[in-house]
């Protein structure tokens, strides 16, 4: 799961970027350590962000010169031009697998009161140490349910997870509900021989209805859909749930619409996941506050299992997205990304942060995976929860060192 770095492939990819084709506009296009094209198509120009990133702008942007332009640099760890930067709180999905195959009793409220880690007081030290204002929620549908498909919230459960939502909601940032399910339940996918569109949109109208007067509050339709069948039925489902949302009184909140492929952004458009999500509106057929949900790990092959990061994904996956979005006129929110707490991840990590930064008309912003419950990085390697030594907490090397919008932020903070 954390294998040494391939130094014979990254040898292999150095050779071939150098006969690469000119760099897309908005891609990259020099940097420390970058070996891909250093010379932009026609009509753009390669702009000097920062000593570790160059980039391909419209020459109408900047006027063309012989020389390398420099624009205002944006620091990779600054965020400042980032909406929302935060990170998920993990353990109400913990049961959950890709199937949508959820135990309830697996789930592990991230919360001292249920003998979880401190999640409020992780959350307190990011927003209050870090800078951070927005976390993401994830909780299994069935945990919601009490394992009936269709069913009314339950009471004991939805209290459970109601903690958290306040402990977070308290500490002013805003907050994702996020139904962890991967389009499923117990395997069967919704609106394609699963759960009927009217079983999901139930439960999200009695979930609107309790966080209709909340304005942090964000609703995460679901978590990473894959292998659909059918993306304009998936899209049907989407629109179920965001019709459910905005009746139920919820009229002004953020809905993020996820697409297939795990939410990939490096597939959203070409899987047809963005031309599908296109057509969802809100009853009134407007798309004001409809926000794409999009994910990006860095590592070997986009799992976001493996400790070593290799790549920024920008000009695979973050660069033609922009460029989609902004002729749509849309916007998208990465709400899952993350890297072990090394080296590599930091390069890559503050590039991909830049990028997004100096795209933020379009992107809205970042949730690292993960804090919660998840143990300390040398129990699980994406871990950014910060550990805690009476009322001091030390921030994970990636989080400190990039993924804080505070431009510095040190380990060693000191909070509640």
């Amino acid at each position: 799961m954390a294998p040494k770095r391939l130094y014979s492939l990254g040898l292999a990819l150095s050779a071939l970027a150098s006969v690469r084709a000119q760099a897309p506009v908005f891609g990259q296009c020099g940097g420390i350590g970058w070996t891909g094209a250093t010379t932009c198509v026609s009509g753009s120009v390669c702009a000097v962000q920062d000593a570790y990133f160059s980039q391909c702008v419209p020459s109408t942007v900047i006027p063309t010169s012989t020389a390398p332009i420099v624009i205002p640099t944006i620091a990779p760890v600054s965020g400042n031009t980032l909406k929302y930067v935060g990170v998920n709180i993990a353990g109400f999905d913990f049961g959950c697998n890709t199937d949508g195959d959820c135990n309830v009793s697996g789930a592990w409220p991230p919360l001292t009161q249920y003998y979880g880690m401190n999640g409020a007081g992780q959350m307190q030290h990011f927003t209050a140490d870090d800078g951070y204002n927005i976390f993401r929620l994830p909780v299994g549908w069935q945990f919601l349910l009490n394992d009936v498909v269709g069913g009314t919230l339950n009471a004991v459960n939805l209290a459970k997870y109601d903690d958290l939502v306040q402990t977070c909601l308290d500490t002013g940032a805003s907050c994702i509900i996020d139904i962890h399910n991967y389009a499923r339940w117990n395997g069967e996918i919704i609106g394609q021989g699963g759960p009927t569109n009217a079983q999901f949109a139930s439960t999200w109208s009695q979930l609107a209805a309790k966080y209709a007067d909340e304005p942090k509050i964000l609703f995460g339709v679901m978590n990473e859909p894959h292998d659909l069948p059918s993306i304009t039925l998936w899209a049907q489902s989407v629109q179920a749930a965001v019709t459910a949302i905005r009746n139920a009184g919820a009229t002004s909140q953020i809905i993020l619409l996820p697409g297939s492929d795990f939410a990939s952004a490096q597939q959203f458009v070409t899987d047809g996941s963005g031309p599908a999500l296109l057509n969802v509106t809100n009853p009134d057929g407007t798309t004001t506050n409809l926000i794409f949900d999009v994910h990006k790990y860095l590592d070997v092959d986009n799992s976001g299992t493996n400790l070593e990061c290799v790549t920024n994904n920008i000009d695979a996956a973050w660069a033609p997205l922009v460029t989609w979005l902004r002729e749509n006129g849309r916007q998208a929110l990465n709400t899952e990304t993350g890297g072990g707490n090394v080296a590599s991840c930091v390069e890559f990590m503050c590039q991909q942060i830049a990028f997004q930064a100096q795209n933020s008309d379009v992107i809205l912003g970042y949730v690292g995976w993960s804090a919660g419950n998840f143990g300390p990085p040398s129990e699980y390697v994406l871990s950014e929860g910060p550990t805690q030594v009476g009322t001091t907490w030390t921030d994970t090397l990636l989080v400190s060192s990039c993924m804080a919008p505070i431009a510095g932020a040190q380990s060693g903070s000191t909070g509640q």
